[in-house]
């Protein structure tokens, strides 16, 4: 027999809004780290970013589907003085011979997403559509 899950309570407008306090906390205190090597280790990129203060966290992210890093990192440190050192100091320093881009991670926002690219008539027909166009 399979065991059923509890319902999922829903969160009061309270507990929603601590939550997102939390963390925007947590994402002033972090940096995004761009064009990471793919064989870097947590360990290293630790190491690397330890000059400018004490870390919390690193998260190297991962696809999904392939399992493979994507090449960027969210380094969480204890302060956000330690995260505005080291934009300041660490960016387009090289680690693994590859120039880290440092940025302030952007917090995101439930319900937000980003439009741009990829949204609407999607890709790989044209105009014409099936069948179009042809004398049959």
């Amino acid at each position: 027999m399979s065991e059923e899950k509890p319902a999922r309570v829903p969160e009061t407008e309270e507990e929603r809004q601590e939550r997102l306090e939390k963390q925007q906390e947590i994402d002033a205190r972090s940096v995004y780290v761009g064009n990471v090597d793919y064989q870097s280790t947590p360990e290293q990129l630790e190491e690397f970013f330890h000059v400018v203060g004490v870390i919390e966290r690193v998260t190297i992210l991962f696809d999904r589907f392939t399992g493979l890093p994507k090449g960027y990192a969210y380094i969480e440190f204890e302060s956000e003085e330690s995260a505005a050192k080291a934009i300041e100091e660490l960016d387009g320093k090289e680690f693994k011979g590859r120039a880290l881009r440092i940025s302030k991670k952007r917090t995101n926002l439930p319900g937000f997403r980003r439009g741009g690219r990829g949204r609407g008539r999607g890709r790989g027909r044209g105009r014409g559509g099936r069948g179009r166009g042809r004398d049959l």
